[in-house]
C-alpha cells in the first residue's frame, strides 16, 4: 500500500500532491462527522429527545474542527515535504488537535449538566433540591472547564523543548517561587475556598431569595470570584463571594420558600376587631395567593390614640407573600372605609367643666 502511494505521488507535482492530501483528509474528517450527526439526529427521533438533542447541539460544533483536523493528522505522513517543514506542521497540528479536543471536553460536560437540568426543573413550586444541584453543578463546571484549559495549555507549552528546558531550570527556585506566589495569589486562593465551601454547605443556592445590604433579590448567577442577585426592579447587585461567608445575611428560601407575612393596621379604640376578622376570613378563601396554613387578626399593640391590629398569613413563596400582602391591606382599608368610618382613629377632646360635670352626675 505504501509502495502504492508513493508510486502516485511520483505521477503529481508535489504541491498537487500536498493540496489533493490535505483536501482528503479534511474532506473525510467532515463526512465522518456528518456520519456521527447523522446516527444522533436519527436516534434523536427516537428515544430520548432533550439528551440527543442536547448532544447534537454542544458537539456538533467540536467535531467540525477536532474530526477533520484528526484525519489530517493521519494523513500527515503522506505528504510529499521535507523534514524541516513536516516537523512544524505536524507540531501545529498537534497544538490545534488539543486546543480543539479541550472544547470537545468543555462540550461535553455541558451536556452532562443539560440532563441534569432536565431532572431538576426550577420552575415547579418545590424547587429545593433543584437549586441544590444546580448550584453545585455551576461551581463544578467552573472548576472543571478551568483545570481542562490549564491541563491542555501545559501539554501545549511542554510540546516546545525551551519551554521544557526554562522549567527544569526553575525547579532550583522552587521554594521561593511558591512563596511569592502564595502572597500574590492569597485574594483569588479565598475566593476559590469561598465558592467551594459556598458550592457545598451552601448558605446560598441558585434562585435563593436574599436581603443584602438592604436589597431583596433573588441569586442569579454564583461564579468563582463573585455572586450576581437580581434586585426586584431589574438592577443587578454584584457581591464577592466571600461576602457570603463573612457577613450576616437574611435567606428566605433557605430550607423552604413558604414565608409569613403581615399587614399592619391602626383603629380607634372602639373599633369591632371580630367583624374585621370574619372579613379577612372571607378575603383569604377567595384567592390563591393564600396557602390556607396561617391566617389570623391580633391586637398587637395598644398605643396612646390608636388600636394595633395584625394580619398575619402565610404564602408558598416570597412573591405570592408580597402580592397577597398587598391584597388583603387594599380589601381591608376598603373595607373599613365602606362600613367602620365612625372607627377610624380619632383624636378627643373633653373641656375640663364637662369632665366635673360628668364626675357629679351632670350633663354639661
Amino acid at each position: 500500500m505504501d509502495n502504492q502511494l508513493q508510486a502516485w505521488s511520483q505521477q503529481f507535482q508535489p504541491w498537487a500532491w500536498n493540496l489533493g492530501v490535505v483536501i482528503c483528509s479534511l474532506l473525510l474528517g467532515f463526512i465522518l462527522k456528518l456520519i456521527i450527526t447523522g446516527i444522533l439526529h436519527f436516534y434523536k427521533n427516537h428515544t430520548d429527545y432533550s439528551l440527543f438533542k442536547s448532544i447534537i447541539t454542544h458537539v456538533g460544533r467540536p467535531l467540525n474542527f477536532f474530526v477533520p483536523l484528526l484525519m489530517l493528522n493521519f494523513m500527515l505522513p503522506l505528504l510529499d515535504i521535507g523534514k524541516t517543514f513536516l516537523t512544524p506542521l505536524d507540531r501545529i497540528i498537534n497544538i490545534l488537535i488539543i486546543i480543539a479536543f479541550a472544547y470537545l471536553l468543555i462540550n461535553t460536560f455541558k451536556i452532562f449538566e443539560d440532563h441534569v437540568y432536565h431532572q431538576y426543573d426550577l420552575t415547579i413550586e418545590d424547587n429545593l433540591k433543584g437549586r441544590k444541584v444546580r448550584t453545585q453543578l455551576i461551581f463544578i463546571r467552573k472548576v472543571v472547564i478551568m483545570i481542562i484549559v490549564l491541563v491542555s495549555l501545559s501539554i501545549i507549552l511542554l510540546s516546545f523543548n525551551n519551554v521544557r528546558k526554562i522549567g527544569a531550570g526553575l525547579l532550583t527556585g522552587v521554594g521561593i517561587g511558591s512563596i511569592i506566589i502564595g502572597f500574590a495569589a492569597q485574594k483569588s486562593l479565598s475566593n476559590f475556598l469561598a465558592g467551594l465551601q459556598i458550592a457545598f454547605t451552601q448558605p446560598i443556592r441558585i434562585d435563593d431569595v436574599l436581603v443584602v445590604e438592604g436589597e431583596w433579590g433573588r441569586v442569579e448567577d454564583i461564579t468563582l470570584t463573585y455572586v450576581v442577585l437580581s434586585i426586584w426592579d431589574q438592577r443587578r447587585l454584584i457581591l464577592p463571594i466571600t461576602y457570603f461567608i463573612e457577613k450576616p445575611f437574611q435567606n428566605w428560601t433557605r430550607s423552604t420558600s413558604e414565608l409569613l407575612g403581615t399587614v399592619f393596621l391602626y383603629v380607634d379604640y372602639t373599633f369591632p376587631v371580630e367583624e374585621l376578622r370574619t372579613e379577612l376570613n372571607r378575603l383569604l378563601s377567595t384567592t390563591k395567593l393564600w396557602d390556607k396554613r396561617v391566617g389570623i387578626l391580633q391586637v398587637t399593640d395598644v398605643k396612646e390614640h390608636t388600636v394595633e391590629l395584625r394580619a398575619l398569613v402565610s404564602a408558598r413563596n416570597s412573591s405570592r407573600s408580597f402580592d397577597l400582602r398587598c391584597y388583603i391591606r387594599e380589601n381591608l382599608l376598603k373595607y373599613i372605609t365602606e362600613n367602620m368610618t365612625q372607627n377610624l382613629p380619632q383624636t378627643r377632646y373633653r373641656p375640663s367643666g364637662e369632665q366635673k360635670d360628668e364626675v357629679d352626675g351632670k350633663v354639661a
